[in-house]
């Protein structure tokens, strides 16, 4: 049985959101990653926003996991998904999803990486990840993908690299251990050597917003090419392809970079290819073309 857009009608989605983004601090030493805007919306949020375009919203068909600077994560979600809370270090990928193994309780689950970055100009979030349900048999293990530059890379998937979705049937939730542990090795390379793992391409632009350059690549994509800034900010100064966030001030010379909410450029002060968090943290980048 499925619902609306072919989704399967048991269906439920987990957001992971409890890594610590090591490769983006000192960024995710004040914010988790997942809460780290992009077009000055929070990962999350845009993770949410997508599965609620497939009809899936509120604490009975989402959930996402927490830990790293959890208590951020806990209240920004509020009463929108379940929550779970992973005790000390985060439980990596497939522990995330076997501690969530009472609240999926049979069910097939879409799992979202938090901190992937997707856009198709053809089709809406949520819309624009649909062919990965579509026609599913529901045993077999489907990832979203893109071509890979080097189809015999490792960490490809049938020439493809993962962009960030992946659908997984319960047999294979089911006997998941709560143990640190990734999805790579414990689901998806069984699937594959058994014949059971299908890559669906993704058509859009894709950014896994792990690195500071692909941080700013997915904030400049969002941009346009322009220059997005929130109304209650204050830009006196020049910006050009850059984004600028909630009642941030800007007075100097702003250039393919991102100002996060609330902070400070200064009269006569340049920031190219950077990010810029409070008054005082400025992260270099080195951008995609």
């Amino acid at each position: 049985m499925t619902g609306a857009a072919g989704v399967p009608a048991e269906l439920c989605a987990v957001v992971l959101a409890a890594g610590e983004g090591t490769r983006l601090r000192p960024l995710t030493e004040r914010v988790p990653k997942a809460l780290c805007p992009v077009g000055n919306v929070p990962l999350l949020d845009r993770a949410l926003a997508r599965l609620a375009g497939l009809g899936l919203t509120g604490p009975a068909r989402v959930a996402v996991n927490a830990c790293y600077l959890g208590d951020q994560v806990v209240a920004h979600v509020g009463e929108r998904a379940h929550l779970s809370v992973e005790p000390g270090d985060p439980l990596g990928t497939a522990g995330g999803v076997a501690h969530l193994r009472d609240w999926i309780d049979g069910r097939p689950v879409l799992v979202g990486n938090a901190d992937a970055y997707l856009a198709d100009p053809a089709a809406a979030p949520g819309p624009d990840v649909a062919a990965l349900l579509d026609g599913w048999d529901g045993h077999t293990v489907r990832l979203l993908g893109q071509p890979a530059a080097d189809p015999a890379a490792p960490g490809t998937f049938a020439g493809h690299c993962f962009t960030g979705f992946s659908l997984l049937p319960w047999r294979l939730v089911r006997d998941l251990p709560v143990v640190v542990s990734d999805l790579v090795r414990a689901v998806w390379r069984p699937a594959e050597a058994a014949g059971a793992l299908e890559v669906v391409p993704f058509p859009g632009t894709f950014y896994d917003t792990g690195t500071p350059a692909d941080y700013l690549a997915a904030n400049l994509h969002a941009a346009a090419g322009g220059v997005l800034v929130d109304p209650s900010a204050t830009v006196t100064g020049h910006c050009v392809e850059s984004v600028v966030g909630a009642g941030a001030r800007v007075g100097g010379d702003v250039r393919r970079a991102v100002v996060w909410p609330g902070a400070t450029v200064r009269d006569g002060e340049r920031l190219h290819d950077a990010v810029r968090a409070g008054d005082d943290l400025t992260v270099p980048c080195a951008a995609h073309g």
